[in-house]
């Protein structure tokens, strides 16, 4: 006896037990499920059932009493016979590589989503799924916080990615969207550190700026912070010339700029989230300790890896203590924490601004620039410039009502 192989349709208006109603038909006629699948947008159902079942005097009743019950529930069925060789391809598309898109804004538009998934439909993918991260958004009620996002779940043979990335960028750059591009692998289910850079990333100021100002040489030390964070003159060079000029600025002034600095949009959301799942967490910054460890105990912070000022009776001598923390260092320091933690370097993720950045982004599994500058987006491999940091959670796949889960 041959079988066939048949894909049920569901539409309609959802409601408690239509799934079980369905299955319990076919559970009647020991039909075998070969996949199913189901959505929902706006109370309106879309389920999908594929199934195997003996030809001839079970599929005729079966199709019947499918029919008779969605009429029956006050949904639309609709059956397509699917032959075996179909089918076999279908199955030997699971061992194709898989990745995920994901799309950020403050707001998502039809054509932000067109030219993502045109892309995709060039490189000859299929997406397999699409899911909506963010929560519902009224469209009376004025959000303090806006942001949208998707996540795409793709399959396919990609022979280029770094020419897919650079689509995706110049996507992201012509139409003022962030899409971040991962291989979906076991390292990317299962990320367990997160460094962030902390000028400009973390707190939104750069804390040396600050200093600068306070000790009367702002704009000399600010036009070396620009210099170096768009990595013309080396990091190295820059730093040791900026503290000299904080040379004689006394120690009380610390305290003062510590408790007023400015938090990024979404912090407090993404560390309750990231230390409610297990994270570890830390700060690798070529700032200084000082408002580092301050940070550490403000958000709870695991590891804090900073500049180490020089201060002599209570003022600022203008030099530092032990090594200054670079770009490398800041890479040594990445890959150092992951060995501590038994953490393979694709389970880690980096997030920075910066030149000095791009070390320990292109070495994490996930490398994120935040609101960074235009060279630093170009090397790394995901950038958020639409919302606040929160979004590394969407990039992480996790759903609003995951991370407010705590609240």
């Amino acid at each position: 006896m041959t079988n066939e192989i048949i894909l049920l349709n569901i539409s309609g208006q959802d409601k408690p037990g239509l799934t079980s109603s369905l299955t319990a038909v076919l559970a009647q006629y020991d039909a075998k499920i070969l996949d199913i699948g189901q959505a929902n947008i706006h109370e309106t159902l879309s389920l999908g059932i594929l199934f195997e079942i003996e030809s001839g005097e079970s599929s005729a009743p079966v199709l019947k009493e499918l029919l008779f019950k969605s009429y029956e529930l006050g949904i639309k069925a609709k059956f397509t016979p699917i032959t075996l060789d179909d089918y076999e391809h279908w199955v030997t598309l699971q061992g194709k590589d898989r990745y995920i898109v994901t799309i950020l804004g403050e707001k998502l538009s039809a054509e932000q989503i067109s030219k993502v998934t045109e892309i995709i439909s060039e490189k000859n993918l299929n997406i397999d799924a699409i899911k909506r991260l963010t929560g519902r958004t009224s469209l009376i009620k004025k959000e303090d916080y806006p942001r949208a996002s998707i996540e795409l779940s793709i399959r396919g043979k990609i022979e280029d990615k770094a020419d897919i990335t650079k689509k995706f960028m110049q996507v992201s750059r012509d139409l003022d969207v962030d899409i971040a591009f991962q291989e979906d692998n076991i390292y990317r289910r299962n990320r367990r550190l997160v460094c962030f850079d902390m000028d400009s990333t973390l707190i939104q100021a750069e804390v040396i700026d600050k200093l600068a100002e306070l000790a009367g040489v702002g704009d000399e030390v600010k036009a070396i912070t620009e210099a170096a964070m768009q990595g013309e003159i080396d990091f190295n060079e820059s730093f040791i010339s900026r503290m000299k000029l904080l040379k004689g600025l006394r120690e009380d002034v610390l305290h003062d700029v510590a408790i007023n600095l400015p938090l990024t949009k979404g912090v407090r959301r993404l560390m309750d989230a990231l230390q409610s799942y297990g994270f570890k967490t830390a700060i690798l910054s070529g700032g200084f300790t000082y408002f580092g460890h301050y940070l550490q105990k403000e958000l709870g912070i695991d590891y804090v890896y900073a500049n180490q000022l020089e201060i002599i009776d209570g003022v600022l001598t203008g030099g530092y203590l032990g090594e200054i923390v670079d770009g490398n260092k800041k890479a040594e320091y990445l890959k150092e924490i992951a060995e501590k933690e038994g953490l393979n370097i694709s389970q880690t993720i980096a997030v920075g601004d910066g030149a000095n950045d791009l070390p320990m982004l292109n070495l994490a599994g996930l490398g994120i620039a935040f609101h960074a500058k235009p060279t630093v987006k170009d090397n790394a491999h995901s950038s958020i410039s639409s919302i606040g940091l929160d979004g590394v959670l969407y990039l992480l796949g996790y759903h609003d009502k995951h991370i407010d889960l705590m609240d």
